[in-house]
């Protein structure tokens, strides 16, 4: 990952190097209009009467769209609820309300399937706190309107149980990606393997497709036609009438363009998108060459004396605090609850970076990714990288969702040490592997 062309800023903070990242699942196209809409009627069904600042904090910046310059008002007034713009990306977005509706697709995901499994039932009078929460579900701090649990076969129990995470019914949470798997993603290097199976690939590209050039130079009906949505030139935006370029004067339906190899769509223009890490220049010694992240605070569920769960927070959410020092004391792989700054300065991080004398670059920093349907072709290249304040928002950035990719990262079948291909209808040992006599 990395700069893949010069780096006209001289900022130095997308040094080339290799890293792994494992296996994951992304959103094939950026969160649409329509989609946040159905989050937010969610959130004020269920807590505005009681919490009606949650809804407000959830709404879209709309006034994003506003310069001292331009005549935009029609965008303030209709790009988030006009049906005509219900499957463009949703901007005006911050990083914290992105990950909020990470949280909100978690539970809602996981309460279809339990719906769907036929373990609860449908519950549309969910008010406050009593809504599913995957986590406070796990925990028992959260029942539902059960419609059958699952058989228990412990000789102790009471013939029902609910749904734990080892019956693998409950999915992994959804989230922002991080820097290093939106780049992997966005590059897209799978379709430059020159046959099945090939480990290495030695060819770098600037874009998400192949060459150099903006335009489709070889898939049929797409000859010719712009690959993203971005800024031509000063001035172009789209073109001229009757010769469009991008088709797009602001941002695109999330479907538009050619996908990349992937198949994710608009991974350069249309929108800069959030990613989890904090920005920081890039330094050697931070470097960790297998999932690459940094943005750590690590936490822990909250217990009383009798080690049981406190009760759930005013959201319906498990109460979590931060780990500390002293009960790491014998741990070797880390301290602290917070180490955003671990080998950045710690305490004296402010003063490495001057935040509001020479720089904005402090623990609330986050880094986007990608050109948008406002910025130069540059910015498409998936190493380029800037920030952004968490509680800032812009009309020209959006998001989208990953999710890990849990057990093999080859995907249903698994190849054991004795390169025996397990598949899940076949007799395995007590190791998982078949038996090299078979």
């Amino acid at each position: 990952m990395g700069s893949t062309e010069q780096n006209v800023l001289y900022s130095n903070d997308n040094i080339p190097r290799t890293v792994s990242v494992p296996s994951f699942y992304m959103d094939e196209t950026e969160v649409a209009n329509v989609h946040y809409r159905e989050y937010l009627y969610w959130v004020n069904r269920v807590f505005g009467a009681d919490f009606p600042e949650v809804y407000r904090n959830a709404l879209p910046d709309s006034l994003s769209w506003r310069r001292e310059l331009a005549y935009n008002e029609p965008y303030v007034e209709y790009y988030f609820r006009y049906p005509a713009y219900d499957f463009y990306p949703v901007i005006g977005v911050t990083w914290v309300q992105a990950n909020e509706y990470c949280k909100w697709r978690t539970d809602r995901v996981n309460e279809g399937i339990m719906v769907d499994q036929g373990v609860l039932e449908k519950n549309n009078n969910q008010i406050g706190q009593d809504n599913f929460n995957t986590g406070a579900y796990i925990v028992g701090q959260y029942e539902g309107m059960v419609n059958k649990n699952l058989k228990d076969l412990s000789p102790n129990g009471t013939g029902r149980r609910k749904v734990r995470i080892e019956d693998g019914i409950l999915l992994p949470e959804y989230r922002l990606p991080t820097e290093a798997e939106w780049e992997y993603a966005s590059l897209a290097l799978i379709g430059n393997n020159p046959y099945e199976g090939e480990e290495t690939i030695t060819d770098r590209k600037i874009y998400p497709w192949n060459n150099d050039v903006l335009r489709d130079s070889k898939h049929g009906s797409w000859q010719g036609d712009f690959l993203a949505n971005y800024k031509r030139d000063r001035g172009d935006n789209m073109g001229i009438a009757g010769g469009l370029n991008d088709a797009a004067d602001i941002t695109a339906p999330i479907y538009s363009y050619m996908p990349n190899d992937f198949g994710l769509y608009n991974m350069a223009g249309n929108v800069s998108e959030w990613v989890m890490d904090i920005y920081r220049p890039y330094t050697f010694y931070d470097d960790v060459d297998f999932n690459s992240f940094r943005g750590n605070v690590f936490d822990k569920d909250s217990l009383d004396e009798d080690f049981a769960h406190v009760d759930k927070d005013s959201l319906g959410r498990v109460v979590k605090i931060p780990v500390t020092e002293q009960e790491n004391i014998n741990r070797l792989n880390y301290k602290k609850s917070n180490v955003i700054d671990y080998l950045d300065g710690d305490s004296s991080s402010w003063n490495e970076y001057q935040y509001g004398v020479s720089s904005l670059i402090n623990n609330k920093a986050r880094v986007y990714k990608g050109a948008s349907w406002s910025d130069r072709a540059y910015w498409m290249s998936p190493g380029t990288r800037r920030y952004l304040d968490e509680n800032q928002d812009l009309a020209t950035l959006g998001f989208r969702c990953a999710m890990a990719r849990l057990g093999s990262p080859m995907g249903n079948e698994t190849k054991a040490g004795n390169y025996f291909k397990v598949k899940s209808n076949k007799k395995l040992d007590s190791r998982g592997y078949k038996k090299a006599n078979k």
